[in-house]
């Protein structure tokens, strides 16, 4: 059975990366990478998780 993905974009303050990420990893989110933000305070993330059926 081939499994099914959901993704998020997420804004991430620098100044709280590891607080956001860790917010969305409670409920089952995994990073998948982190790009550059329109400004250098903030990044965007990238996030996936299983769907369920």
């Amino acid at each position: 059975m081939t499994k099914k993905w959901e993704y998020a974009t997420v804004p991430l303050l620098v100044h709280a990366t590891k607080q956001i990420l860790d917010t969305w990893g409670e409920d089952g989110w995994e990073l998948v990478q982190v790009v550059p933000g329109p400004n250098p305070e903030q990044l965007v993330a990238y996030l996936k998780r299983e769907k369920l059926a």
